[in-house]
């Protein structure tokens, strides 16, 4: 007796293609009746009779199909990786490795075309799905037998009894990473991280790779005879953090879109990854780590946290810390400026044309300071300049010269590095790329976060309004700048005193104004007549007080934000002395 499962009749002529056609259907839209017509024994009286021409095309069709399936299975028991890769770096090399392994190879569009380029045999995906690529390549994947291949469990015999009933093989490893989302819909890559959560949920029989530097690992890995159930964990956390990364950019992406408040939105996922471990915290008994923020937002945004350091120490949490204040500070300025650093706070500040002035001045501001402190600079650092931080001895002691925890620069020429390394073995030497403005800033409280926009206003955004009597000439109106931009940096209460572009004095960090002031003008010493102080907020007396104590020692003009309810008799008392009063309207508190 014949049926369509044993002994069809031979065909001798080609199936053409409207009997592929129908064969196709007949199969996929009637294997379900077709079963069911075996169980309740109609199907042997069905195909009692002679098939016609077009059934006969069913049967080869069918036997052809039933061919291609069992090879596309476990190729005799052969594993196999199923690659998709938007990063394509060092593919050859895993391929080869796999190649190597024995591994079959099942691969997309562009992937399969670099392993072939590469002379590694691969299948392509469309060759098991029997399904064409399509939506400009967003349903590729996206078939049962590629997910089933997947999520199948090994030690489930309902699972492989579904597999094999069906056609479909196993995927042993799975190597995908996500294309870059930058902007719009069309960069989500669905079929990925589909892929990923799928192999993540199998990770036990299924190995999820997504970062190309794990790949010698995964080969090491492949070659060992045991199992080792802790690597296939942490591929899979490490898959799992890539796709809540991307969802986390598309989130990102998405709140740019609305109409209002994206940088307060109603959640906030971070992309965190660990980049290090600190040498300590902030004390020498806690410990540290350092995260670098994977946002969209800040992609290339530069910063300390991507800093690459080319010499010294393991940095510490402080490190950071200082660093971050320096170079934040360093960054606002337009011509060649160099800062000195120390607990956060900028005690010397000097802007020259020629930048070895400037560093000069900086230290001379407070050289006790400036002893174990953060130096950062916005030039380049060159051969003149490496020189002169080597040999630079401290103003107050010739015999010793200056030490610094870190010196920081955008840049750095062959030979100034190669000197600077010279200065000491600990010297911490860190090239940075300026940080971009318009970036929200997080504070942790107990509980929750604090999210604030960045300051990022400079002298050139706001209008300094002349209160008093005197106006400033054109000079005290730049030292009234320059002292007000640096002020924006130190701790509040905080007062800064410059002159000619260069700090002279600064008191910070006090609970009162006034004794902020005084610890500025012990600094500056003598050099305080005639110059510029600033003050990051209003001050709430004036006669008596602060400004007239600033007045009665010789500062030539005042920059304050306003906006006390004695703002009158600040402006009596500077006229009282014929000193300039200007008004920023913007109060620059640091905490």
């Amino acid at each position: 007796m014949n049926s369509l499962y044993h002994s069809p009749a031979p065909v001798t002529a080609s199936v053409t293609n409207a009997t592929a056609l129908s064969a196709r259907c007949f199969i996929y839209c009637h294997r379900r009746r077709l079963k069911h017509a075996v169980q309740d024994h109609i199907l042997p009286s069905f195909v009692a009779r002679p098939l016609s021409p077009v059934m006969s095309g069913v049967v080869r069709v069918r036997a052809q199909m039933e061919t291609e399936v069992s090879s596309s299975l476990s190729c005799g028991g052969q594993k196999r990786a199923l690659i998709s890769l938007s990063n394509k770096r060092d593919l050859a090399f895993l391929g080869r490795g796999l190649q190597g392994l024995g591994y079959a190879m099942v691969s997309t569009g562009g992937t399969s075309s670099a392993l072939e380029e590469a002379g590694i045999s691969v299948t392509k995906v469309e060759e098991i799905t029997h399904f064409p690529e399509m939506l400009d390549g967003c349903a590729t994947t996206l078939q049962p037998k590629i997910h089933g291949g997947i999520l199948a469990c090994r030690d489930h015999s309902d699972h492989m009894d579904s597999l094999s009933r069906h056609g479909i093989g196993t995927f042993d490893i799975l190597v995908v990473n996500l294309y870059n989302f930058e902007d719009g819909i069309e960069n989500i890559n669905s079929d990925g991280h589909t892929l990923i959560c799928d192999a993540v949920k199998n990770h036990t029989n299924a190995l999820v790779v997504v970062d190309h530097d794990d790949y010698p690992a995964v080969l090491d890995f492949l070659k060992g005879k045991q199992d080792d159930q802790n690597f296939r964990d942490k591929l899979a956390l490490k898959a799992f953090r890539h796709v809540a990364s991307y969802e986390s950019a598309i989130l990102e992406w998405r709140w740019k879109q609305t109409e209002n408040g994206y940088k307060f939105p109603p959640s906030l996922m971070m992309p965190l990854s660990l980049k290090s471990s600190l040498r300590c915290g902030e004390n020498s008994h806690q410990k540290a780590a350092l995260y670098i923020d994977k946002s969209i937002s800040l992609a290339n945004a530069g910063g300390i946290a991507n800093a690459i350091q080319h010499h010294g120490k393991e940095m510490s949490y402080n490190n950071y810390l200082d660093a971050e204040a320096a170079w934040n500070c360093v960054s606002e300025f337009k011509n060649p400026t160099c800062v000195i650093v120390k607990h956060t706070n900028p005690c010397g500040v000097a802007s020259r044309q020629d930048i070895l002035e400037a560093y000069r001045l900086a230290v001379k501001a407070d050289p006790v300071s400036a002893y174990g402190s953060i130096v950062a600079f916005n030039t380049t650092m060159n051969e003149d300049l490496a020189k002169e931080l080597r040999e630079y001895m401290s103003p107050i002691d010739t015999t010793k010269p200056m030490f610094y925890e870190i010196v920081v620069a955008p840049g750095y020429t062959e030979k100034g590095l190669e000197i600077l390394k010279g200065k000491s073995k600990d010297l911490r030497i860190l090239e940075v790329k300026k940080s971009e403005k318009g970036v929200v800033s997080f504070r942790r409280i107990s509980g929750g976060w604090l999210v604030q926009e960045s300051d990022d206003l400079t002298p050139d955004d706001i209008k300094f309004s002349v209160m008093s009597e005197r106006v400033p000439e054109e000079t005290e109106l730049h030292d009234a700048e320059f002292a007000w931009l640096c002020v924006k940096h130190v701790k509040s209460n905080a007062i800064v005193i410059a002159k000619n572009n260069c700090m002279l004095g600064m008191g910070n960090g006090q609970p009162n104004r006034r004794e902020s002031l005084r610890i500025a003008f012990r600094k500056a010493g003598e050099a305080a007549k005639g110059a510029a102080l600033a003050s990051d907020a209003f001050f709430p007396f004036a006669l008596n007080d602060a400004v007239e104590e600033a007045c009665k020692n010789g500062i030539g003009v005042i920059a304050q934000p306003g906006g006390s309810k004695r703002d009158g008799e600040t402006v009596d008392c500077c006229n009282k002395y014929g000193v300039s009063l200007l008004f920023t309207g913007v109060r620059h508190f640091s905490h």
